[in-house]
């Protein structure tokens, strides 16, 4: 097993955890590496469920932030062992999300007397089915062990915070028809013409752009699939529109699935999936102070990440972390050195 050294340098951890491959559903030997190294620091309390691991202290400070982000990656593609090119580190995870986590077991491993107690989550399968999700295993089975004021996922984000995340939902709206040869079409009624009236509606929708805890969010409503008719001569007597929303975290799915069935009033509406947003939870006294260190404008999450995980239980949350988030699953995935040790540094600073 590869021994993991927590306190030398955070680039060359970043290097280490990066060339143990961790393919989603084969993070084991990375969890064992994490979970092995952690254990020898007296000031942490190790936790493991399947290979998810969490470190934290218990130091009875007033506030607690919790740390997390993903172990495993996409699938390896010619890009491991990583290589260091100037000022760049290449290969798989360099950016989703292994230069986050090196960044978290560092400051796990040093820093024993932090300012707000800590819990550090080390989580498996993200990059795979939701149901499979280590994070989401440990809401259901431990939420305990994720019990905090704040927390920050470490998902890349180019060093800037994103706050919370925006929710998402898949809707299918099922429009009728009457079958019939195409022939005689009159003899039918074509469910694939009434569905325009759907998409009429998804043209002339104006999405909000509200602004929650200082962010503002830009929610979208759009036809995403559409299918209908079986055959080239038979007027289609069914046709369904799939439909994607996001929407922003001063609503709840409950809310949302009521805006859609107003939105779609006598339209038969049946909702296939969804998962809540999160609120960034900026106005938190610990957050404004992280936000300011970081020294950038705070930016809106406009899109879903597992920081919607923390939001369930209560925890506001934002993305922070080194790297590109367009450069995640990439074939030429890298991450900038500095960038490293800039989100080592404010984190280390803000913690301090």
């Amino acid at each position: 097993m590869t021994t993991l050294d927590l306190t030398g340098d955070v680039v060359e951890l970043t290097r280490a955890i990066c060339d143990i491959p961790s393919v989603s559903g084969e993070e084991k030997a990375l969890a064992d590496a994490v979970e092995t190294a952690l254990r020898s620091f007296g000031h942490l309390e190790v936790l493991r469920d399947g290979d998810a691991v969490v470190a934290r202290t218990s130091l009875g400070r007033d506030t607690r932030v919790v740390i997390a982000g993903h172990l495993d990656t996409v699938p390896i593609k010619d890009n491991l062992p990583v290589v260091v090119d100037g000022d760049l580190m290449r290969g798989r995870g360099t950016c989703d999300m292994k230069a986050g986590v090196a960044v978290a077991l560092h400051l796990a491993a040093t820093l024993t007397e932090p300012r707000y107690d800590l819990t550090y989550v080390f989580y498996d399968h993200e990059e795979v089915a939701a149901k499979l999700n280590g994070l989401g295993r440990l809401v259901r089975n431990h939420p305990e062990w994720l019990a905090g004021d704040f927390a920050i996922l470490g998902e890349p984000s180019d060093g800037t915070v994103e706050g919370g995340c925006q929710g998402t939902m898949r809707v299918t709206i099922t429009v009728p028809g009457v079958a019939a040869h195409s022939a005689r079409s009159w003899r039918g009624s074509n469910a694939i013409h009434s569905a325009g009236a759907v998409l009429d509606v998804l043209r002339a929708y104006v999405p909000r752009q509200p602004i929650v805890d200082g962010l503002q969010y830009h929610e979208g409503l759009n036809a995403v699939k559409i299918e209908g008719g079986i055959a080239g001569n038979v007027i289609p007597d069914l046709c369904t529109v799939y439909v994607n929303h996001r929407f922003a975290p001063d609503r709840s799915v409950a809310d949302a699935e009521a805006h859609l069935r107003e939105v779609f009033a006598g339209f038969e509406l049946e909702v296939v999936d969804a998962a809540p947003g999160a609120r960034p939870g900026l106005d938190r006294p610990a957050a404004k102070e992280f936000v300011e260190l970081v020294g950038r404008e705070p930016q809106a999450k406009l899109g879903w990440t597992d920081v919607s995980r923390f939001a369930v239980l209560g925890v506001p949350a934002v993305n922070f972390g080194p790297g590109d988030p367009l450069l995640a699953h990439t074939d030429n995935e890298f991450v900038p050195i500095p960038e490293i040790r800039q989100a080592h540094a404010v984190l280390r600073s803000w913690l301090s």
